[in-house]
Protein backbone atom coordinates (compact mmCIF):
# COMPACT_ATOMS: atom_id res chain seq x y z
CA UNK A 1 0.00 0.00 0.00
CA UNK A 2 1.49 3.29 -1.08
CA UNK A 3 1.83 6.14 1.33
CA UNK A 4 0.43 9.50 0.27
CA UNK A 5 3.01 12.23 0.63
CA UNK A 6 1.55 15.61 1.47
CA UNK A 7 3.68 18.61 0.64
CA UNK A 8 4.07 20.99 3.55
CA UNK A 9 2.11 24.18 3.37
CA UNK A 10 4.58 27.01 2.65
CA UNK A 11 4.82 29.53 5.41
CA UNK A 12 3.82 33.09 4.70
CA UNK A 13 6.70 35.51 4.12
CA UNK A 14 7.70 37.56 7.09
CA UNK A 15 5.91 40.89 7.03
CA UNK A 16 8.42 43.75 6.77
CA UNK A 17 6.11 46.13 8.65
CA UNK A 18 3.63 45.68 11.51
CA UNK A 19 0.58 43.82 10.19
CA UNK A 20 -1.76 46.47 11.55
CA UNK A 21 -0.17 49.18 9.39
CA UNK A 22 -2.26 50.91 6.73
CA UNK A 23 -1.07 52.70 3.60
CA UNK A 24 -1.21 55.91 5.60
CA UNK A 25 1.20 54.45 8.16
CA UNK A 26 3.62 53.43 5.41
CA UNK A 27 3.51 56.88 3.80
CA UNK A 28 4.13 58.49 7.19
CA UNK A 29 7.12 56.16 7.71
CA UNK A 30 8.50 57.35 4.38
CA UNK A 31 8.18 60.99 5.39
CA UNK A 32 4.61 61.84 4.44
CA UNK A 33 5.33 61.63 0.72
CA UNK A 34 2.51 61.44 -1.87
CA UNK A 35 1.32 57.92 -2.66
CA UNK A 36 2.08 58.22 -6.39
CA UNK A 37 5.81 58.01 -5.64
CA UNK A 38 5.53 54.57 -4.00
CA UNK A 39 5.76 51.61 -6.37
CA UNK A 40 3.55 48.59 -5.68
CA UNK A 41 5.65 46.03 -7.56
CA UNK A 42 7.44 44.43 -5.85
CA UNK A 43 5.11 44.74 -2.89
CA UNK A 44 6.22 47.43 -0.44
CA UNK A 45 8.69 45.91 1.98
CA UNK A 46 9.92 43.21 -0.39
CA UNK A 47 11.86 45.21 -3.00
CA UNK A 48 15.61 44.68 -3.30
CA UNK A 49 18.65 46.40 -4.79
CA UNK A 50 18.15 44.29 -7.91
CA UNK A 51 14.81 46.03 -8.46
CA UNK A 52 16.49 49.45 -8.17
CA UNK A 53 19.03 48.45 -10.83
CA UNK A 54 16.38 46.88 -13.08
CA UNK A 55 14.19 49.99 -13.11
CA UNK A 56 17.15 52.30 -13.78
CA UNK A 57 18.18 50.15 -16.75
CA UNK A 58 14.76 50.24 -18.43
CA UNK A 59 14.02 52.59 -21.30
CA UNK A 60 11.85 54.92 -19.21
CA UNK A 61 14.50 55.02 -16.45
CA UNK A 62 12.40 55.27 -13.30
CA UNK A 63 14.90 56.35 -10.67
CA UNK A 64 13.91 54.87 -7.32
CA UNK A 65 15.53 54.84 -3.92
CA UNK A 66 15.22 51.76 -1.72
CA UNK A 67 13.81 52.50 1.72
CA UNK A 68 13.27 49.45 3.95
CA UNK A 69 12.31 47.30 1.00
CA UNK A 70 10.09 49.97 -0.57
CA UNK A 71 10.78 51.52 -3.97
CA UNK A 72 10.30 55.28 -3.73
CA UNK A 73 10.53 57.23 -6.96
CA UNK A 74 12.88 60.19 -6.90
CA UNK A 75 11.17 63.55 -7.12
CA UNK A 76 13.14 65.60 -9.63
CA UNK A 77 11.99 67.76 -12.49
CA UNK A 78 13.86 69.41 -15.33
CA UNK A 79 14.61 72.64 -13.47
CA UNK A 80 15.89 70.79 -10.43
CA UNK A 81 18.18 68.73 -12.64
CA UNK A 82 19.54 71.84 -14.37
CA UNK A 83 20.40 73.44 -11.02
CA UNK A 84 22.17 70.29 -9.86
CA UNK A 85 24.15 70.13 -13.11
CA UNK A 86 25.16 73.79 -12.89
CA UNK A 87 26.48 73.31 -9.36
CA UNK A 88 28.05 70.02 -10.35
CA UNK A 89 29.97 71.75 -13.15
CA UNK A 90 31.45 74.19 -10.64
CA UNK A 91 32.52 71.31 -8.39
CA UNK A 92 34.06 69.38 -11.29
CA UNK A 93 36.12 72.46 -12.27
CA UNK A 94 37.24 72.76 -8.65
CA UNK A 95 38.22 69.06 -8.55
CA UNK A 96 40.34 69.40 -11.68
CA UNK A 97 42.52 71.75 -9.67
CA UNK A 98 42.11 69.88 -6.39
CA UNK A 99 42.06 66.13 -7.05
CA UNK A 100 40.53 65.05 -3.75
CA UNK A 101 37.57 63.02 -4.99
CA UNK A 102 34.88 62.65 -7.60
CA UNK A 103 31.25 63.58 -8.21
CA UNK A 104 28.09 61.70 -9.19
CA UNK A 105 24.74 62.91 -10.47
CA UNK A 106 21.18 61.91 -9.74
CA UNK A 107 21.77 58.32 -10.89
CA UNK A 108 24.65 57.77 -8.48
CA UNK A 109 23.31 54.95 -6.29
CA UNK A 110 24.85 54.40 -2.85
CA UNK A 111 24.22 51.70 -0.26
CA UNK A 112 24.14 53.68 2.98
CA UNK A 113 22.96 50.79 5.16
CA UNK A 114 21.06 47.51 4.96
CA UNK A 115 17.95 48.02 2.76
CA UNK A 116 18.73 51.72 2.28
CA UNK A 117 19.89 52.91 -1.16
CA UNK A 118 19.98 56.66 -1.69
CA UNK A 119 20.60 58.68 -4.84
CA UNK A 120 21.52 62.30 -4.04
CA UNK A 121 20.79 64.79 -6.80
CA UNK A 122 24.51 65.59 -6.68
CA UNK A 123 27.26 64.12 -4.54
CA UNK A 124 30.95 64.46 -3.82
CA UNK A 125 32.85 61.40 -2.61
CA UNK A 126 36.46 61.70 -1.46
CA UNK A 127 39.12 59.36 -2.83
CA UNK A 128 39.67 58.13 0.74
CA UNK A 129 36.59 55.92 0.33
CA UNK A 130 37.94 54.13 -2.76
CA UNK A 131 40.72 51.53 -2.60
CA UNK A 132 43.54 52.62 -4.92
CA UNK A 133 41.49 55.76 -5.70
CA UNK A 134 39.49 53.83 -8.28
CA UNK A 135 35.73 54.16 -8.80
CA UNK A 136 34.17 50.69 -8.30
CA UNK A 137 32.34 48.92 -11.12
CA UNK A 138 29.50 47.70 -8.89
CA UNK A 139 26.30 49.68 -9.61
CA UNK A 140 25.51 50.21 -5.92
CA UNK A 141 28.74 50.59 -3.94
CA UNK A 142 28.82 50.72 -0.15
CA UNK A 143 29.93 54.34 0.06
CA UNK A 144 28.45 57.58 1.31
CA UNK A 145 28.51 61.15 0.00
CA UNK A 146 30.99 63.34 1.84
CA UNK A 147 28.77 66.09 0.42
CA UNK A 148 25.16 65.38 -0.53
CA UNK A 149 23.17 67.92 -2.52
CA UNK A 150 19.38 67.71 -2.72
CA UNK A 151 17.43 70.08 -4.96
CA UNK A 152 13.94 70.28 -3.48
CA UNK A 153 10.97 69.34 -5.64
CA UNK A 154 7.34 70.14 -4.88
CA UNK A 155 6.61 66.60 -3.63
CA UNK A 156 9.55 66.53 -1.21
CA UNK A 157 8.31 66.92 2.36
CA UNK A 158 10.24 68.21 5.41
CA UNK A 159 9.92 64.79 7.06
CA UNK A 160 11.24 63.02 3.96
CA UNK A 161 14.23 65.33 3.78
CA UNK A 162 14.98 64.78 7.46
CA UNK A 163 14.89 61.02 6.83
CA UNK A 164 17.42 61.52 4.05
CA UNK A 165 19.68 63.58 6.31
CA UNK A 166 19.51 60.89 8.99
CA UNK A 167 20.66 58.31 6.46
CA UNK A 168 23.43 60.55 5.16
CA UNK A 169 24.90 61.71 8.46
CA UNK A 170 24.55 58.31 10.12
CA UNK A 171 26.53 56.83 7.20
CA UNK A 172 29.37 59.37 7.52
CA UNK A 173 28.33 62.39 5.43
CA UNK A 174 29.89 65.63 6.60
CA UNK A 175 27.86 68.21 4.68
CA UNK A 176 24.39 68.41 3.10
CA UNK A 177 23.14 71.24 0.90
CA UNK A 178 19.37 71.49 0.40
CA UNK A 179 18.60 73.83 -2.49
CA UNK A 180 15.15 75.40 -2.75
CA UNK A 181 14.61 76.57 -6.36
CA UNK A 182 11.40 78.45 -5.57
CA UNK A 183 12.77 80.46 -2.64
CA UNK A 184 16.25 80.57 -4.25
CA UNK A 185 17.90 79.60 -0.98
CA UNK A 186 20.40 76.99 0.14
CA UNK A 187 20.20 75.43 3.60
CA UNK A 188 23.58 74.14 4.71
CA UNK A 189 23.47 71.21 7.13
CA UNK A 190 26.44 70.12 9.23
CA UNK A 191 24.27 67.71 11.23
CA UNK A 192 20.81 66.19 10.97
CA UNK A 193 19.19 69.31 12.42
CA UNK A 194 22.10 71.77 12.48
CA UNK A 195 21.77 74.22 9.61
CA UNK A 196 22.33 77.70 8.27
CA UNK A 197 20.08 79.31 5.67
CA UNK A 198 21.80 81.15 2.80
CA UNK A 199 20.16 83.48 0.30
CA UNK A 200 21.13 84.99 -3.06
CA UNK A 201 23.12 87.60 -1.14
CA UNK A 202 25.46 84.88 0.15
CA UNK A 203 28.30 82.73 -1.13
CA UNK A 204 28.18 78.95 -0.82
CA UNK A 205 31.48 77.45 0.32
CA UNK A 206 32.72 73.90 0.70
CA UNK A 207 34.00 74.28 4.26
CA UNK A 208 36.36 71.42 5.21
CA UNK A 209 34.81 69.04 2.66
CA UNK A 210 35.78 71.12 -0.40
CA UNK A 211 38.41 73.52 0.99
CA UNK A 212 38.49 76.77 -0.94
CA UNK A 213 35.41 76.02 -3.06
CA UNK A 214 33.06 78.99 -3.41
CA UNK A 215 30.13 79.85 -5.65
CA UNK A 216 27.75 82.79 -5.70
CA UNK A 217 24.24 81.56 -4.96
CA UNK A 218 22.76 84.35 -7.05
CA UNK A 219 24.94 83.44 -10.05
CA UNK A 220 24.16 79.74 -9.66
CA UNK A 221 20.43 80.37 -9.94
CA UNK A 222 20.92 82.88 -12.76
CA UNK A 223 22.94 80.41 -14.82
CA UNK A 224 20.34 77.70 -14.26
CA UNK A 225 17.51 80.04 -15.25
CA UNK A 226 18.94 81.86 -18.26
CA UNK A 227 22.24 80.27 -19.14
CA UNK A 228 24.15 83.37 -18.08
CA UNK A 229 27.92 82.64 -18.41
Amino acid sequence: MSTLTVAPIPSAPTLPFPEEWSLADLLEHLGGIPAYRVLLQPAPGFATEADVIRLEAQANKRLCELIDGVLVEKAMGFRESVIAQELGTDIVIYLRRNNIGTTAGEQGMMRLSLRRVRMPDLSFVSWDQFPNREVPETPIPSIYPDLAVEVLSISNTPAEMRNKREDYFNAGTRLVWEIDPRAETVRVFTGIDDSTLLTTADTLDGAEVLPGFQVSIREMFERARRGTP
